[in-house]
């Protein structure tokens, strides 16, 4: 294996310009789907990259449960301090585990919690008005989705930006953005240098809301007041793993989208920053796939050898 089974481990840092270019250049469904790809990719190569160091680090623990051709010295010395290594690694792998299996129960949990709230209401529409006196909306996944929004955000916005705050959430809705927010939240979870990802993924989930909720109620400007308005009032919802129409975060970055021209929905041209960067992100989850497959192919090779059958 060599020194590949550590490149999907460091190869997310080619991530970075993307997740900071991709949120002022690229339309954000775009955007939202080339980051999550980029970050659900690299994660799967880092956990595999992880497993592998795994099987070399307890290869070597007296009693393990492997094969003991499996601790054959030509395999422990496949990889550079292998020792060293392999113990890191199982740290590392049950570390990631856990953080994994904690974000996906916290983000079931509160799902479920939602959900049963919202079960004795009608189901002849997806909006639930709450009478909360805390301000806050936020979209429900499920079957069927909900609009969740309190009365004080009802009353803090007028007729035309109440009909944009619904168009946001169902958009989010429509399109599944819970599945693209858990996603990068659990690439993150595998990877911290993936971290730079799973915010820009949230942001760029909020700007495709935005600029559908535009294109529904047929004025940009509407909706940025909207947004703004909503964020003044806004001082924190009950369902943080939601997306949300006056999400903590960027506000001002949105509000100026809005104001400013829609982006196209083509992608940059190669030699634009944006479009570099998008090669360069490209190019590190490439390597990083090779890497891992090299590595994975390297390690069968070696057991199988070394394996007596």
């Amino acid at each position: 294996m060599g020194s590949f089974v550590f490149l999907p481990l460091v190869l997310p840092l080619t991530s970075l310009p993307i997740a900071r270019l991709a949120e002022h250049h690229l339309h954000p469904r775009n955007a939202v789907r080339l980051l999550s790809w980029i970050g659900v990719t690299m994660a799967v190569c880092s956990t595999l990259a992880l497993g592998l160091l795994f099987v070399v680090g307890t290869a070597q623990i007296p009693g393990n449960p492997l094969p003991d051709s499996w601790s054959d010295p030509e395999i422990r010395t496949a990889v550079p301090f292998h020792e060293e290594v392999g113990t890191a690694a199982v740290v590392g792998l049950v570390t990631v585990l856990t953080a994994c299996s904690r974000s996906l129960r916290r983000h079931l949990r509160i799902r479920a919690r939602a959900q049963r709230v919202l079960a004795p209401m009608p189901l002849d529409s997806d909006l639930v008005v709450l009478p909360d006196p805390e301000p806050y909306a936020y979209a429900v996944p499920g079957v069927p989705g909900r609009v969740v929004v309190s009365a004080a955000m009802m009353d803090s916005l007028d007729a035309d930006e109440q009909r944009a705050l619904l168009a946001h959430e169902r958009s989010h809705l429509a399109n599944r953005h819970h599945r693209y927010l858990l996603a990068a939240q659990l690439a993150s979870c595998v990877n911290p240098f993936l971290r730079p990802l799973q915010k820009a993924v949230g942001y760029a989930t909020e700007r495709w809301a935005d600029e559908e909720a535009a294109g529904s109620v047929g004025d940009r400007r509407l909706t940025a007041r909207a947004v703004a308005r909503a964020a003044l009032v806004t001082r924190g919802g009950p369902a943080p793993s939601f997306a949300a129409f006056a999400a903590p975060g960027p506000v001002p970055r949105r509000v100026t989208a809005l104001l400013s021209p829609a982006l196209g929905e083509a992608w940059p041209p190669p030699a634009s920053p944006a479009g570099l960067a998008a090669m360069v992100a490209a190019a590190g989850t490439a390597v990083s796939a090779v890497s891992a497959l090299n590595a994975a192919v390297a390690l069968v090779l070696l057991v199988k050898a070394a394996t007596p059958w």
